[in-house]
């Protein structure tokens, strides 16, 4: 190397920086050539993965559709519009000149009439109407008690198909917004009944209904918005009730719903509705459990037979203090199911059935679940020591 010339050594300098640039020109292209083919893959791959999930969104959705079509196409025979109709004075209206034949005051008075009002007999009037549906199919249909509260009215339903058919009501619930009819004839339609314990928030439903009285089977879609709410309902003549353990929807409830079913996609009850807020999408519906309850006490007893305990009591934030009323009533009703159980005055109670009592579940709530001649086992505390005391159930007397 030291005998090359400055000339030598410039080409010697040329000629390894050539070849070096042209094989890094080849590794670049090579890399730049090799690389696309791996991100092109993987931008195919994921597009991949997204569409098929598009897809599968779509079927979901148009399952749903079809599910909700198929099962109103379903139930919507069983459901019914539920009127009331009663004799209705016919009035007429006459106008006569109060100073009779006097033609002295006629003078005066000439064109002096007062309208006269004067009952012309009777005729039958539809004086409000709701919705039920058939339970079974001899004919058993449930709606709500303020549908049929008024015992003077006469009761009839309007089937699907516009066939009407004269109705009985064979009981209305004291304490729950239920009553229960029955039409002659065998073979109805009817949907059955599912369990309302085990609904869940955001799960489809659809309400059916005879809407504002006169639009008969309205369907409206949407889902559970809430459980276990409790309200305050007006527009019943017997005044305002409280109801509690009721499901929220926002399926619409309109005026004329009330009684209709509450349905879930299977096709099953779930519950009845029953009152709508001032709001906007706001409808609350009872649970088909509590409603089941009336039904089993019909068909064994013939009448609905609303189960007592026979205590006064103070509401407090640990539990129910057992106390005498404001005017000094008995804290046990003597012979009730609470004093042959041993229940005393002072007691606190603190379950009933293995359940808290608490807000939402208040013992009034919880004793509507039950049926008469059940054992049901209570937990109070008495001078401070815990106990479980079971006790049966009884018929609520008439009148309390």
């Amino acid at each position: 190397m030291e005998n090359l010339t400055r000339t030598q050594i410039v080409l010697l300098v040329l000629l390894v920086s050539f070849v070096t640039s042209l094989a890094t020109g080849i590794v670049t292209v090579t890399l730049v050539n090799q690389a696309p083919p791996p991100v092109t893959n993987t931008i195919n791959r994921v597009v991949e993965k997204i569409t098929p999930g598009e897809n599968l969104v779509t079927e979901r959705i148009v399952t749903s559709e079809e599910k909700s079509v198929k099962v109103i196409k379903e139930v919507s025979p069983a459901v019914v519009s539920v009127i009331a109709t009663k004799d209705i004075p016919v009035v007429e209206r006459q106008f006569i000149n109060p100073f009779g034949d006097d033609d002295f005051f006629k003078r005066f008075f000439p064109d002096i009439n007062i309208p006269q009002y004067e009952q012309k007999g009777v005729e039958k009037k539809q004086v409000s109407s709701g919705s039920g549906f058939f339970v079974s199919k001899d004919g058993l249909i449930v709606t709500n008690r303020h549908v049929v509260e008024d015992a003077q009215a006469e009761y009839s339903i309007i089937m699907n198909d516009g066939k009407k058919l004269s109705a009985k009501v064979l009981d209305r619930n004291p304490a729950q917004d239920i009553a229960v009819l029955k039409v002659d004839g065998l073979n109805f339609p009817f949907i059955p009944l599912g369990d309302s314990d085990k609904l869940n928030q955001g799960q489809t439903v659809i309400a059916i209904g005879n809407a504002l009285g006169e639009f008969q089977n309205t369907v409206s879609v949407g889902v559970v918005s809430g459980l276990n709410r409790m309200i305050t309902a007006v527009g019943s003549a017997s005044g305002p009730e409280d109801l509690s353990g009721l499901i929220q929807t926002d399926a619409a409830i309109n005026p004329g719903n009330s009684g209709g079913p509450l349905i879930d996609l299977s096709g099953k009850v779930i519950g009845m509705n029953t009152a709508r807020a001032q709001g906007e999408n706001v409808g609350f519906a009872l649970p088909v459990n509590l409603v089941k309850r009336d039904i089993a006490d019909i068909k064994e007893f013939g009448k609905i037979k609303y189960p007592f305990m026979g205590i006064r009591y103070k509401v407090e934030e640990t539990g129910l203090i057992i106390q005498k009323g404001e005017n000094q009533e008995p804290a046990i009703q003597p012979g009730s199911p609470a004093e042959k159980a041993g229940i005393k005055e002072g007691d606190l109670m603190t379950e009933f059935g293995g359940v808290k009592l608490d807000q939402k579940n208040s013992l009034g709530l919880l004793l509507s679940k039950k049926r008469v001649g059940e054992t049901v086992k209570v937990k109070v505390k008495r001078d401070g020591k815990e106990m479980i005391i079971s006790l049966i159930l009884e018929e609520r007397p008439s009148g309390v």
